[in-house]
C-alpha cells in the first residue's frame, strides 16, 4: 500500500525532560564532565536541531531503498557536524517474518 517503517535514534538531547532525571546541583557538576565526553562520543548530540539529523535525512530519502532491519542514529562528530549512523538491529528475520505475515492477517480481518 505504499506505507514504509523506520527506526531512527535521535541521540542523547539535553533537554527539560532530561534535566528532570536529576536534581540541578548534580546537572551542574555533570555538565563539563559530558561537555568533554561528547566530543569523543557520537551518539551526544550538542546541537538542539541536530536531534532532528536522522528523522529529516530519512524524510528525504526513497523507502523502498532503506533496510527495514536498520535503525538511523543521529549523531556529531567531534566538530560539531551532524549526520547520519546506519547501525543493524538485532533483529531475528525469520521472527520478524512471521509477525509481518500475521499483522497481514490481522489486517483482512
Amino acid at each position: 500500500q505504499g506505507l514504509y517503517s523506520s527506526v531512527v535514534c535521535p541521540g542523547l538531547v539535553m533537554s527539560n525532560m532530561t534535566y528532570r532525571i536529576l536534581p540541578v546541583f548534580l546537572w551542574k557538576l555533570l555538565m563539563p564532565i559530558m561537555w568533554l565526553v561528547s566530543g569523543s562520543t557520537a551518539g551526544f548530540v550538542k546541537a538542539p536541531l541536530g536531534r532532528l539529523a536522522s528523522s529529516v535525512w530519512l524524510f528525504k530519502q526513497k523507502p523502498e531503498y532503506l533496510d527495514s532491519l536498520v535503525k538511523y542514529h543521529s549523531c556529531t562528530s567531534g566538530l560539531g557536524r551532524c549526520y547520519v549512523e546506519p547501525r543493524k538491529m538485532d533483529v531475528d528475520e525469520d521472527t520478524a517474518e512471521k509477525l509481518y505475515q500475521k499483522l497481514l492477517e490481522l489486517e483482512e480481518q
